[in-house]
Parts: C-alpha cells; structure tokens; sequence
C-alpha cells in the first residue's frame, strides 16, 4: 500500500529492459512507487483506469498505436492526468504534439536518471511544459 506522499507511476514501454530499469530506479526512491507497467497504448489506458496513477511515462513509439495518441486518449478520459513523454526522438514536431496532446513533459531516454526522478517530481508537482534542455539540476537552479 503506498503512503499519500508516494507518487504512484505508470511506465509505459514496449521494451521489457527499459521497463525493468525505470522500475529499478522508481523503486529505489522513497516517494515514489511504480503503481503499473505496460506495454502498449492499449494496457496504458486500461491500466491508468485501473491504478489512477499520478504520472505516467509514456513511449512515443508503442506497437499498437503512438504515445502521442495513448496520451490523448487517457486525457479526453482523465482531463488531469499529468503525462512525461519519455523517448529517443527530440524532432521539434513530435515535440510540438506531445504537448498539444496534453503531456506535461518531453524527456530523452538518454538523460541520467536522477534528471528523469526530478523530472517527475516537477510534473507532479504541476510544472508543464519541460523539456530535456530546461530540466533543472537537481537541488540547484542550474540549466542542463
């Protein structure tokens, strides 16, 4: 059972490896627990019904459908679920849809995780709109 103060989140990968990292990294912290695991669009719908999880790590590229439709699916059900873009790709358009599809965030999957945790806690927190080179460090006001 999670705490209030645990942000519940949902990883959504088709690359069993990746999920088990972020998991790894997820459960090392202890405001965090990893609610879910998906592994396409449709298991993230489904699972954001079940789990209500309060960020949700979103795949660009899925086999069923895009991440940038997953997400838009989840928020015409859930106005307010607070979604992080995680992907390979930094195309300004695929940027561009994300956040017009409703996600709070647009995160490389090569950025160190302790950037990816601080990128949660800010989502969860409310803050939109980051990006990979507007990423605080942690416990600083210093740009990436």
């Amino acid at each position: 059972m999670s705490s209030p103060t645990e942000i519940r989140v949902l990883s959504v990968d088709d690359h069993a490896v990746l999920r088990e990292g972020l998991a790894m990294v997820i459960r090392s912290q202890p405001d965090m627990l990893l609610a879910a695991q998906a592994s396409n669009g449709r298991e993230a719908i489904l699972w954001v019904r079940e789990h209500k999880p309060d960020v949700t790590l979103m795949d660009l590229r899925l086999p069923d459908m895009s991440g940038i439709d997953a997400t838009i699916s989840i928020r015409a059900e859930f106005p307010e679920a607070r979604i992080i873009i995680l992907t390979t790709f930094s195309d300004e358009a695929e940027i561009q849809r994300a956040f017009k599809a409703g996600a709070r965030a647009y995160v490389l999957k090569s950025m160190p995780p302790k950037y990816l945790l601080e990128v949660i806690r800010q989502v969860h927190a409310g803050i939109k709109d980051i990006l990979p080179d507007t990423v605080p460090r942690p416990g600083t006001s210093e740009k990436r």
